[in-house]
């Protein structure tokens, strides 16, 4: 691949997929089994449907999603009501897909480990900067302050999705469903590191959003499948 042809992937990608809650509805609607509404993403994300609907553009104007139409669950025939617009992933390949932004994640975070390693410690330390950075996290997609627990669960999946982490919030059950990690055979490999990172980065974002919370990460056997975190969340 030449530069210019680099350039202009990079330009495509960071047109389309550099917003964090954009690039997470794409992963959500990537994910999912069936075509979604803007309503669902609306739901889902916490967000306006008016700006689920601009999301949904872009990336469908963007070649990402495609953009279909399907009728009201359970109605048929002459009044049954307007096909309901619904998105769903297209074929477009991301060549620079997520991976490099994830490693880059990655090894930022594991530096700023090994600044401060020593073997006695190393989860506590992994935690503490992940914590950092789900605090730099919130600064940075502009996190609501002082919310409840279920928008403070629901903003904590919003922005951990948007790092291509696949996650729903179970507000009921007070956790997160992680159907994928990003960090993929690493979390295998150093799981004292990788899974103390991800407890600490929803600490910070909880934090950030005026809560406490002591993360308890429950992973799969298979940590291709995501895992489980249970989030008791304290309100200040």
């Amino acid at each position: 691949m030449d530069l210019a042809s680099l350039d202009e992937q990079i330009a495509d990608l960071t047109s389309a997929l550099g917003d964090p809650t954009r690039r997470g509805i794409y992963v959500a609607i990537r994910e999912s089994a069936e075509p979604m509404t803007a309503g669902e993403i609306a739901e889902l994300f916490g967000i306006h449907p008016n700006v689920a609907r601009h999301h949904l553009d872009k990336l469908a104007a963007d070649g990402w999603l495609v953009v279909s139409h399907r009728r009201p669950a359970g109605k048929s025939g002459p009044g049954a009501g307007r096909p309901a617009k619904t998105y769903e992933a297209s074929k477009k390949e991301i060549s620079i897909h997520f991976s490099p932004r994830r490693y880059e994640l990655l090894v930022e975070l594991l530096l700023r480990v090994l600044q401060r390693i020593s073997p006695d410690d190393i989860s506590r330390v992994a935690e503490e900067v992940g914590a950092e950075y789900g605090r730099e996290l919130a600064a940075e997609i502009g996190a609501p302050e002082d919310a409840g627990y279920a928008e403070a669960v629901q903003a904590v999946a919003v922005a951990m999705t948007g790092l291509g982490f696949s996650m729903d919030p179970d507000v009921e059950g007070q956790r997160l469903l992680a159907g994928n990690c990003p960090f993929g055979e690493a979390a295998a490999d150093h799981p004292d590191i990788v899974c103390s990172l991800d407890r600490g980065i929803i600490k910070g974002l909880v934090a950030a959003l005026g809560a406490t919370t002591e993360p308890v990460l429950v992973p799969h056997a298979n940590p291709g499948n995501g895992c489980i975190t249970r989030v008791p969340v304290t309100i200040r």
